[in-house]
Protein backbone atom coordinates (compact mmCIF):
# COMPACT_ATOMS: atom_id res chain seq x y z
CA UNK A 1 0.00 0.00 0.00
CA UNK A 2 1.28 3.16 -0.99
CA UNK A 3 1.39 6.10 1.23
CA UNK A 4 -1.17 8.26 -1.64
CA UNK A 5 -3.68 6.14 -1.19
CA UNK A 6 -3.64 5.78 2.58
CA UNK A 7 -3.13 9.88 2.68
CA UNK A 8 -6.37 9.92 0.08
CA UNK A 9 -8.89 7.84 2.80
CA UNK A 10 -7.26 9.80 5.93
CA UNK A 11 -8.67 12.75 3.92
CA UNK A 12 -11.54 12.08 3.34
CA UNK A 13 -11.90 10.50 6.96
CA UNK A 14 -10.46 13.19 8.48
CA UNK A 15 -12.44 16.29 6.59
CA UNK A 16 -15.65 14.29 7.55
CA UNK A 17 -15.09 14.08 10.88
CA UNK A 18 -14.31 17.93 10.88
CA UNK A 19 -17.60 18.42 8.81
CA UNK A 20 -19.41 17.78 12.13
CA UNK A 21 -17.68 19.94 14.74
CA UNK A 22 -15.59 23.13 14.84
CA UNK A 23 -12.38 23.40 12.72
CA UNK A 24 -11.19 25.39 15.78
CA UNK A 25 -10.59 23.68 19.12
CA UNK A 26 -9.39 26.46 21.12
CA UNK A 27 -11.76 28.87 20.73
CA UNK A 28 -12.93 31.97 19.17
CA UNK A 29 -9.11 33.36 19.22
CA UNK A 30 -7.91 30.53 17.46
CA UNK A 31 -10.55 31.16 15.10
CA UNK A 32 -9.51 34.95 14.05
CA UNK A 33 -6.17 33.50 13.83
CA UNK A 34 -6.99 30.87 11.25
CA UNK A 35 -8.66 33.34 9.26
CA UNK A 36 -5.45 35.71 8.65
CA UNK A 37 -3.18 32.78 7.70
CA UNK A 38 -2.63 30.85 4.54
CA UNK A 39 -4.61 29.15 3.17
CA UNK A 40 -2.86 28.41 -0.24
CA UNK A 41 -1.72 25.17 1.84
CA UNK A 42 -4.34 22.25 1.66
CA UNK A 43 -4.38 18.98 2.33
CA UNK A 44 -4.73 16.53 5.43
CA UNK A 45 -1.39 14.17 6.73
CA UNK A 46 -2.05 11.31 9.39
CA UNK A 47 0.87 10.58 11.48
CA UNK A 48 1.49 8.33 15.21
CA UNK A 49 4.37 7.06 17.02
CA UNK A 50 5.87 8.52 20.40
CA UNK A 51 3.13 8.41 23.61
CA UNK A 52 6.37 11.32 24.76
CA UNK A 53 5.68 13.60 22.34
CA UNK A 54 2.05 13.57 22.36
CA UNK A 55 1.58 17.20 24.64
CA UNK A 56 4.01 18.84 22.41
CA UNK A 57 2.53 16.98 19.04
CA UNK A 58 -1.07 18.57 20.23
CA UNK A 59 0.60 22.05 20.81
CA UNK A 60 1.94 21.69 17.53
CA UNK A 61 -0.86 20.52 16.00
CA UNK A 62 -2.90 23.75 17.13
CA UNK A 63 -0.12 26.61 16.35
CA UNK A 64 0.43 24.75 12.70
CA UNK A 65 -3.63 25.46 12.41
CA UNK A 66 -3.47 29.11 12.93
CA UNK A 67 -0.96 29.36 10.44
CA UNK A 68 -2.14 26.59 7.57
CA UNK A 69 -5.97 26.87 8.61
CA UNK A 70 -6.75 24.13 5.36
CA UNK A 71 -4.25 22.12 6.42
CA UNK A 72 -4.42 19.53 9.09
CA UNK A 73 -1.77 16.82 10.75
CA UNK A 74 -3.61 14.31 13.04
CA UNK A 75 -1.56 12.24 15.15
CA UNK A 76 -1.89 8.93 16.87
CA UNK A 77 0.38 8.79 20.01
CA UNK A 78 0.51 4.81 19.67
CA UNK A 79 4.12 4.15 21.12
CA UNK A 80 7.68 4.86 18.87
CA UNK A 81 7.90 0.88 17.39
CA UNK A 82 4.39 1.52 16.25
CA UNK A 83 4.65 4.76 14.53
CA UNK A 84 7.77 3.60 12.89
CA UNK A 85 6.05 0.22 11.73
CA UNK A 86 3.42 2.13 10.79
CA UNK A 87 5.69 4.38 8.45
CA UNK A 88 7.65 1.33 7.16
CA UNK A 89 4.70 -0.30 5.96
CA UNK A 90 3.16 2.94 4.39
CA UNK A 91 0.43 3.84 6.46
CA UNK A 92 1.17 7.33 7.96
CA UNK A 93 2.91 10.25 6.25
CA UNK A 94 5.34 9.84 9.39
CA UNK A 95 6.01 9.14 12.31
CA UNK A 96 7.18 9.94 15.68
CA UNK A 97 10.17 8.03 17.47
CA UNK A 98 12.22 8.48 20.40
CA UNK A 99 14.72 6.74 19.08
CA UNK A 100 16.17 7.36 15.37
CA UNK A 101 15.97 4.13 12.59
CA UNK A 102 17.94 1.16 13.14
CA UNK A 103 20.60 0.54 9.78
CA UNK A 104 17.54 -2.62 9.09
CA UNK A 105 14.82 0.37 9.12
CA UNK A 106 16.54 2.70 6.61
CA UNK A 107 16.87 0.19 4.47
CA UNK A 108 13.52 -1.37 4.77
CA UNK A 109 12.61 2.28 4.20
CA UNK A 110 13.32 2.87 0.71
CA UNK A 111 10.71 0.60 0.07
CA UNK A 112 7.48 2.96 0.70
CA UNK A 113 10.26 6.18 0.88
CA UNK A 114 12.54 5.74 -2.23
CA UNK A 115 16.39 5.70 -2.95
CA UNK A 116 16.82 8.33 -0.06
CA UNK A 117 14.86 6.52 2.37
CA UNK A 118 13.35 7.83 5.52
CA UNK A 119 15.77 10.00 7.97
CA UNK A 120 15.74 11.67 11.26
CA UNK A 121 14.88 14.90 12.49
CA UNK A 122 15.22 16.01 16.24
CA UNK A 123 12.17 17.62 16.99
CA UNK A 124 11.19 16.86 20.92
CA UNK A 125 13.97 16.87 23.71
CA UNK A 126 12.98 16.29 26.94
CA UNK A 127 14.48 14.26 30.60
CA UNK A 128 13.56 10.59 31.28
CA UNK A 129 12.87 10.55 35.09
CA UNK A 130 13.29 7.84 37.64
CA UNK A 131 10.11 8.56 39.55
CA UNK A 132 9.06 7.24 42.37
CA UNK A 133 6.08 7.12 45.07
CA UNK A 134 7.60 7.33 48.77
CA UNK A 135 5.26 10.10 50.25
CA UNK A 136 6.90 13.27 52.17
CA UNK A 137 10.23 12.54 50.12
CA UNK A 138 10.38 14.77 46.82
CA UNK A 139 13.89 14.21 45.69
CA UNK A 140 16.56 10.96 45.92
CA UNK A 141 20.26 10.75 45.12
CA UNK A 142 20.79 7.72 42.86
CA UNK A 143 23.91 6.48 40.99
CA UNK A 144 23.79 4.80 37.86
CA UNK A 145 24.23 1.36 39.39
CA UNK A 146 21.73 1.82 42.06
CA UNK A 147 19.07 2.03 39.34
CA UNK A 148 20.24 -0.57 37.60
CA UNK A 149 19.73 -2.71 40.54
CA UNK A 150 16.59 -1.97 41.32
CA UNK A 151 15.20 -2.12 38.15
CA UNK A 152 17.06 -5.33 38.18
CA UNK A 153 15.26 -6.34 41.39
CA UNK A 154 18.74 -6.93 43.55
CA UNK A 155 17.01 -4.18 45.74
CA UNK A 156 14.16 -5.39 47.51
CA UNK A 157 13.75 -2.47 50.10
CA UNK A 158 13.44 1.15 50.07
CA UNK A 159 16.04 1.48 53.13
CA UNK A 160 18.47 -0.16 51.18
CA UNK A 161 22.33 0.17 52.23
CA UNK A 162 23.17 1.27 48.56
CA UNK A 163 19.95 3.85 48.36
CA UNK A 164 21.04 4.87 52.19
CA UNK A 165 24.39 5.53 51.74
CA UNK A 166 23.53 8.54 49.06
CA UNK A 167 21.31 10.09 50.81
CA UNK A 168 22.14 10.77 54.34
CA UNK A 169 19.35 12.53 56.79
CA UNK A 170 16.50 10.96 54.02
CA UNK A 171 14.45 9.02 56.80
CA UNK A 172 13.91 6.17 54.13
CA UNK A 173 11.05 3.16 54.95
CA UNK A 174 11.31 -0.41 54.71
CA UNK A 175 8.89 -0.84 52.22
CA UNK A 176 9.06 -3.20 49.08
CA UNK A 177 10.59 -1.78 45.88
CA UNK A 178 8.11 -1.77 42.94
CA UNK A 179 9.80 -1.36 39.66
CA UNK A 180 7.22 -0.37 36.66
CA UNK A 181 8.64 -0.76 33.20
CA UNK A 182 6.58 -0.01 29.52
CA UNK A 183 4.54 -2.81 28.38
CA UNK A 184 5.07 -1.80 24.68
CA UNK A 185 7.63 -1.28 22.42
CA UNK A 186 9.33 2.23 23.86
CA UNK A 187 12.05 4.73 22.98
CA UNK A 188 11.62 5.81 26.32
CA UNK A 189 12.44 2.15 27.62
CA UNK A 190 15.46 2.12 24.64
CA UNK A 191 16.70 5.48 26.17
CA UNK A 192 16.71 4.36 29.24
CA UNK A 193 17.88 1.02 29.11
CA UNK A 194 20.63 2.81 26.65
CA UNK A 195 21.58 4.75 29.47
CA UNK A 196 22.07 1.86 31.85
CA UNK A 197 23.91 -0.10 29.70
CA UNK A 198 26.30 2.78 28.63
CA UNK A 199 27.34 3.79 32.18
CA UNK A 200 26.88 0.39 34.34
CA UNK A 201 27.47 -2.44 31.71
CA UNK A 202 28.38 -4.73 34.32
CA UNK A 203 25.62 -4.51 36.18
CA UNK A 204 22.92 -3.67 32.71
CA UNK A 205 24.27 -6.41 31.04
CA UNK A 206 21.20 -6.28 28.48
CA UNK A 207 21.50 -4.52 24.77
CA UNK A 208 19.46 -1.21 24.94
CA UNK A 209 16.22 -2.16 23.29
CA UNK A 210 13.17 0.13 23.19
CA UNK A 211 11.14 -3.94 24.96
CA UNK A 212 11.86 -4.27 28.14
CA UNK A 213 14.31 -7.51 28.89
CA UNK A 214 11.97 -10.73 29.13
CA UNK A 215 13.87 -11.88 32.20
CA UNK A 216 12.90 -8.74 34.44
CA UNK A 217 9.68 -9.99 36.03
CA UNK A 218 8.13 -6.34 36.64
CA UNK A 219 4.85 -4.75 36.74
CA UNK A 220 4.37 -2.90 33.66
CA UNK A 221 1.80 -1.04 31.65
CA UNK A 222 1.34 0.97 28.26
CA UNK A 223 2.81 4.30 27.23
CA UNK A 224 4.32 7.20 29.77
CA UNK A 225 0.69 8.08 31.27
CA UNK A 226 0.29 3.86 32.05
CA UNK A 227 3.22 3.89 33.96
CA UNK A 228 3.65 7.31 35.83
CA UNK A 229 -0.55 6.17 36.98
CA UNK A 230 0.70 3.04 37.79
CA UNK A 231 3.31 4.12 40.11
CA UNK A 232 0.80 6.79 41.25
CA UNK A 233 -1.02 4.60 42.62
CA UNK A 234 1.24 2.48 44.34
CA UNK A 235 3.22 3.00 47.29
CA UNK A 236 6.80 1.91 46.93
CA UNK A 237 6.16 2.03 43.11
CA UNK A 238 9.16 3.53 40.90
CA UNK A 239 9.28 3.63 37.07
CA UNK A 240 11.42 5.80 34.01
CA UNK A 241 9.09 8.19 31.73
CA UNK A 242 8.75 11.71 30.13
CA UNK A 243 9.41 14.28 32.77
CA UNK A 244 6.34 15.98 30.88
CA UNK A 245 3.61 13.43 32.36
CA UNK A 246 5.62 13.37 36.14
CA UNK A 247 3.51 15.26 38.64
CA UNK A 248 2.43 15.23 42.50
CA UNK A 249 2.38 12.92 43.98
CA UNK A 250 5.89 11.63 42.49
CA UNK A 251 9.11 12.16 43.37
CA UNK A 252 11.97 12.05 40.82
CA UNK A 253 15.66 11.16 41.46
CA UNK A 254 18.77 13.90 40.91
CA UNK A 255 20.88 11.42 39.26
CA UNK A 256 25.00 11.26 39.85
CA UNK A 257 27.21 12.45 36.88
CA UNK A 258 30.73 12.72 37.51
CA UNK A 259 31.40 13.55 41.29
CA UNK A 260 27.52 15.11 41.55
CA UNK A 261 24.02 14.73 41.18
CA UNK A 262 22.01 16.73 38.64
CA UNK A 263 18.33 17.12 39.06
CA UNK A 264 16.02 16.48 36.55
CA UNK A 265 15.26 19.86 34.17
CA UNK A 266 15.00 21.07 30.89
CA UNK A 267 18.31 23.45 31.27
CA UNK A 268 20.50 19.89 32.08
CA UNK A 269 18.97 18.08 29.20
CA UNK A 270 19.83 20.55 26.80
CA UNK A 271 22.70 20.57 27.80
CA UNK A 272 23.37 16.66 27.08
CA UNK A 273 22.15 17.52 23.94
CA UNK A 274 24.60 19.89 22.87
CA UNK A 275 27.47 17.70 23.52
CA UNK A 276 26.02 15.13 21.15
CA UNK A 277 26.77 13.84 17.74
CA UNK A 278 25.85 12.57 14.91
CA UNK A 279 25.07 9.17 13.96
CA UNK A 280 28.30 8.49 11.42
CA UNK A 281 27.32 6.66 8.02
CA UNK A 282 24.05 8.35 7.65
CA UNK A 283 23.14 11.24 4.94
CA UNK A 284 23.96 14.50 5.14
CA UNK A 285 20.41 15.32 5.67
CA UNK A 286 19.84 12.53 8.80
CA UNK A 287 20.09 14.06 12.10
CA UNK A 288 20.13 10.89 14.14
CA UNK A 289 22.27 11.96 16.93
CA UNK A 290 24.66 9.71 19.16
CA UNK A 291 24.60 11.03 22.89
CA UNK A 292 27.15 10.86 25.24
CA UNK A 293 25.27 9.03 28.28
CA UNK A 294 28.90 8.68 30.55
CA UNK A 295 29.44 12.31 30.20
CA UNK A 296 31.11 13.67 33.74
CA UNK A 297 30.13 17.36 33.01
CA UNK A 298 28.62 19.10 35.69
CA UNK A 299 25.44 20.25 35.21
CA UNK A 300 24.56 17.90 32.34
CA UNK A 301 21.62 15.19 32.66
CA UNK A 302 22.12 12.34 30.53
CA UNK A 303 19.43 10.45 30.96
CA UNK A 304 17.74 12.41 28.31
CA UNK A 305 15.42 11.23 25.38
CA UNK A 306 15.79 12.90 21.89
CA UNK A 307 12.51 12.33 19.79
CA UNK A 308 12.69 12.60 16.50
CA UNK A 309 10.12 12.85 13.67
CA UNK A 310 10.78 10.40 10.93
CA UNK A 311 9.75 11.60 7.56
CA UNK A 312 10.35 10.14 4.06
CA UNK A 313 13.01 11.61 1.40
CA UNK A 314 10.10 11.32 -1.20
CA UNK A 315 6.92 11.42 -1.22
CA UNK A 316 4.78 10.47 -4.56
CA UNK A 317 1.81 13.49 -3.38
CA UNK A 318 3.13 17.44 -3.81
CA UNK A 319 0.05 18.15 -1.51
CA UNK A 320 1.44 15.52 1.35
CA UNK A 321 5.45 16.57 0.85
CA UNK A 322 3.81 20.50 1.34
CA UNK A 323 1.94 19.97 4.19
CA UNK A 324 4.75 17.74 5.79
CA UNK A 325 7.39 19.99 4.68
CA UNK A 326 5.57 23.18 6.21
CA UNK A 327 4.79 21.31 9.90
CA UNK A 328 8.06 20.11 9.95
CA UNK A 329 9.37 23.64 9.69
CA UNK A 330 7.03 24.41 12.28
CA UNK A 331 7.93 22.22 14.42
CA UNK A 332 11.68 22.74 14.79
CA UNK A 333 11.61 26.75 14.23
CA UNK A 334 11.57 28.88 17.20
CA UNK A 335 8.19 29.20 17.71
CA UNK A 336 7.07 25.59 17.60
CA UNK A 337 9.30 24.99 20.03
CA UNK A 338 8.58 27.48 22.81
CA UNK A 339 5.04 25.82 22.14
CA UNK A 340 6.18 22.66 23.19
CA UNK A 341 7.92 23.42 25.94
CA UNK A 342 5.02 25.51 27.20
CA UNK A 343 3.00 22.84 26.59
CA UNK A 344 5.24 19.44 27.64
CA UNK A 345 8.29 20.97 29.93
CA UNK A 346 10.33 20.11 27.17
CA UNK A 347 14.17 21.23 26.01
CA UNK A 348 14.18 23.86 23.17
CA UNK A 349 16.37 22.83 20.38
CA UNK A 350 19.49 24.84 20.17
CA UNK A 351 19.12 27.47 16.92
CA UNK A 352 22.34 25.64 15.55
CA UNK A 353 20.06 22.44 15.41
CA UNK A 354 16.86 24.19 14.00
CA UNK A 355 18.74 25.46 11.37
CA UNK A 356 20.46 21.96 10.31
CA UNK A 357 16.92 20.28 10.42
CA UNK A 358 15.24 23.05 8.48
CA UNK A 359 17.27 22.49 5.76
CA UNK A 360 17.35 18.88 6.12
CA UNK A 361 13.03 19.37 5.49
CA UNK A 362 12.57 21.71 3.10
CA UNK A 363 14.97 18.44 0.67
CA UNK A 364 11.77 16.66 0.85
CA UNK A 365 11.05 15.73 -2.76
CA UNK A 366 8.25 14.24 -5.13
CA UNK A 367 8.52 11.74 -7.47
CA UNK A 368 7.75 8.24 -8.57
CA UNK A 369 8.47 5.66 -5.76
CA UNK A 370 9.72 2.24 -7.50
Amino acid sequence: MRIRATLSLSLAVILGLTACGSDYPLGAEQEAAAQRGDTSLQGAVTAAGSSAQGPAMDAWRAGFATLYPRAQVQYSPDGSGAGRGALLAGAVGFAGSDAYLSDEELAASTEVCGPGGAFNIPAYVSPISVAFNLPGIPELKLDAATVARIFRGDIALWNDPAIAAQNDGVDLPALPVSAVSRSDDSGTTENFTDYLHAVVPEIWTDEPDGTWPAGLENENAKGNAGVVSTVASTVGAVTYADDSAVGDPLGRAALKVGEDYVPVSSEAAAAAVDLATRVPGREDYDIALDLDRTTGEPGVYPLVLVSYHVYCARYENEATAAVIRAFGTYAVSAEGQAEAAEAAKSSPISPELSRQATESIALIEVGDIP
